[in-house]
């Protein structure tokens, strides 16, 4: 399956800047297969690869110290073949299992700088709460579930991706609807490789949603490496609440009734450490950059994949997959997880939300973005009606914002003296 990280790994690779790379990303995104992928196109398939969770007894080589020399000659020894600096990949994957594996990357950059090294891993977050971190000796990229785009490609739907690129051609109705069949699927499925794969060799969402129930019950499975810093019930509790309130507004009070605020706030920053939902904090559109003015107590989501999501809130259940569930997927969360999901992915960076609160009236508007220089606002409109007064009120509140965008099931349009252009929901992210 093409993923979008491909091209920046290329970029890396002939980059004169070159530093050892880490990839980070949720489990099951699909980093070990892209750069597995990428190493036997790229580098003739001279590819090292060490799986640290795999194989625990590789620890003890970075154990002794961090001279790259002699890991490096060791890690020869080990598989029996020559590591060429310039020829070959050198891959550490599930590298958060050792460590001084993280540790050693800096002397592979100062020690062995024609060597092409890359790191991936899953919970990163909590080994490098750990060691010293070599800032400045590392290159990172973060990876996500695929995104729309992606999946279209992997179903073999090539052409109808490249109409994703080219936001200002007014597609036809007949166009529109084929790419909205396979939105409703994407709503199912999600963007785990592992989904897409099964259904595009089965078309079976009942297989797809047995595989969503397996990844879901792993991310459970991998709470127990938590433990030591939070209840595994309330983990396990706040996770199930974050889902069924995404696109709104979170009060840890609301997550569940039978923890304190602090355990349950504990279990949500966790939670997001792990990269299952992140953090939509509310900001001011007045001003550039966005993250000057928003709120660490505001805050909504977006979770990780919106096939987990689906599952996790039980859209969709294995006996009543119907028109019917796709036309209620519209009817808010969905929609704007969906949306969420592909700006997020295609920036790679925060996004924010506006939110208004005033005595007898409230006001919020689902995203802000900054593109070239602009702030740009983001409604996503349920169905074929919604009011969009948020919109208008903070239009009115911030004369410089020049153009908002609406996001429908289908429809084109603009209201110029208004500045608001409306788009269909599947150009979310090329925008």
């Amino acid at each position: 399956m093409k993923r979008n990280i491909t091209d920046k790994l290329i970029q890396w690779k002939s980059s004169s800047r070159r530093k050892p790379l880490l990839v980070r990303g949720a489990r099951q995104v699909g980093k070990t297969y892209s750069i597995m992928e990428f190493g036997k196109s790229h580098f003739n398939g001279n590819v090292h690869s060490f799986n640290f969770e795999k194989n625990p007894e590789f620890h003890p080589i970075f154990e002794q110290n961090l001279d790259s020399n002699r890991i490096l000659s060791e890690l020869e020894l080990l598989i029996n073949k020559r590591i060429i600096p310039g020829k070959d990949l050198l891959f550490f994957d599930e590298i958060q299992e050792c460590p001084k594996a993280i540790m050693a990357l800096r002397y592979f950059y100062e020690e062995n700088p024609k060597l092409h090294v890359i790191a991936a891993g899953s919970l990163l977050e909590f080994a490098l709460k750990d060691i010293s971190f070599p800032v400045g000796r590392l290159q990172m990229l973060f990876m996500q579930a695929m995104n729309f785009e992606e999946f279209l490609i992997a179903m073999g739907k090539g052409l109808l991706a490249e109409k994703l690129q080219q936001p200002d051609n007014q597609l036809s109705d007949t166009v529109i609807q084929m790419i909205n069949n396979e939105m409703n699927n994407y709503f199912v499925v999600g963007g785990m490789p592992e989904c897409v794969s099964t259904f595009k060799n089965t078309g079976s969402f009942i297989e797809v949603i047995n595989i969503q129930s397996d990844l879901i019950a792993t991310y459970r499975q991998d709470f127990s490496k938590y433990a030591g810093h939070s209840d595994k019930r309330c983990l396990s509790s706040v996770l199930n609440s974050v889902a069924r309130k995404t696109g709104e507004q979170i009060k840890y009070s609301k997550l569940d009734e039978n923890y304190t605020n602090p355990t349950i706030k504990k279990a949500f920053d966790l939670l997001e450490t792990a990269r299952l939902f992140t953090k939509v904090r509310a900001a001011s559109p007045s001003g550039i950059p966005l993250g000057i003015n928003s709120s660490e107590k505001k805050f909504k989501t977006i979770f990780l994949d919106i096939g987990i999501l689906s599952k996790l809130n039980g859209f969709y259940s294995d006996k009543n997959i119907s028109k019917e569930k796709f036309a209620s997927a519209y009817n808010g969360k969905m929609a704007e997880q969906f949306v969420g999901q592909q700006l997020r992915a295609a920036t790679n960076r925060e996004i924010y939300y506006w939110a208004r609160e005033a005595r007898g009236s409230s006001a919020e508007t689902d995203y802000l973005i900054e593109k070239n220089g602009e702030i740009i606002p983001i409604e996503v409109k349920s169905g074929k009606s919604g009011s969009l007064k948020s919109l208008h009120l903070l239009l009115e509140a911030f004369p410089n914002i020049k153009t908002a965008l609406v996001f429908t099931e289908d429809k084109y349009g603009e209201l110029s003296e208004k500045k608001i252009k409306f788009l269909p929901l599947f150009l979310a992210g090329s925008v």
